[in-house]
């Protein structure tokens, strides 16, 4: 199954996050199909919090992906 999901990046307590589709199977990190955008959960001042490309995720739903519980606020977040 394709899902749309978070792979970590960042450093030791400064998490970033990749917003991602692969495939169920693959590790949280690991292979991609298509990378998003980012989450950035501790972005301070002007920095952007959530960066998303809410077509291709429209594309990779109607495809039949399923998206995380995150990031399905995420996508909420994105699309105001």
């Amino acid at each position: 199954m394709v899902v749309i999901r978070l792979a970590r990046g960042g450093a030791k307590k400064r998490p970033f996050y990749h917003i991602i589709v692969t495939d169920s199977r693959n590790a949280r990190d690991g292979r991609n199909i298509e990378r998003l955008g980012y989450y950035n959960p501790i972005a301070a001042g002007n920095e952007k919090r959530v960066e998303l490309d809410t077509e291709r995720v429209k594309h990779w739903v109607g495809q039949g992906a399923q998206l995380t519980d995150k990031v399905r606020e995420l996508y909420r977040e994105a699309s105001r």
